[in-house]
Order: C-alpha cells, then structure tokens, then sequence
C-alpha cells in the first residue's frame, strides 16, 4: 500500500527526509520505501507519525480527510 500523505505530512512540516529519519532514528533508504510503497509500514511507526504530525492515524492511512487527530481517552478513567 502506498501511503501518499506521508509525503505531504513531511513537506507540509517542513522537514526533509535526513531531518526526519534523525527524528525517528532510522535509516533514509527504509522510510524512503515507506514513502513510495515499495515497503509496508509498520504500525508502530504509523502511530509515531500520527503523534509527531498530531493527526489520525485514519488520516494517514487516508481513510478519512479530516487530520484533526482523534480524541485520546483513558480506558481506565471514569466516564
């Protein structure tokens, strides 16, 4: 699956890919492949992404194209 927003996200937060991979610590050539499909994404790093970027993970995955991220809840909290 190609995710087209991570491009976007990226460039819309001004940061290039060196900048970005430093922030993430990883190497350029694995999210390079993230970014132009030729490797799925882990989970893990989609949320990572959705925090840094402080959009949906819904958003990212362009299931939704609102990017406001979702309302975070405590499942222990009382309601």
């Amino acid at each position: 699956m190609h995710y087209r927003r991570l491009r976007d996200l990226r460039e819309d937060h001004d940061l290039t890919q060196d900048e970005l991979v430093a922030k993430l610590g990883m190497h350029k050539t694995t999210y390079t492949n993230y970014e132009q499909g030729k490797r799925e994404i882990p989970f893990s790093l989609v949320i990572r992404l959705a925090e840094l970027y402080n959009v949906s993970i819904d958003y990212i995955a362009e299931l939704t194209n609102t990017p406001t991220p979702l309302k975070c809840f405590n499942i222990y909290s009382k309601k």
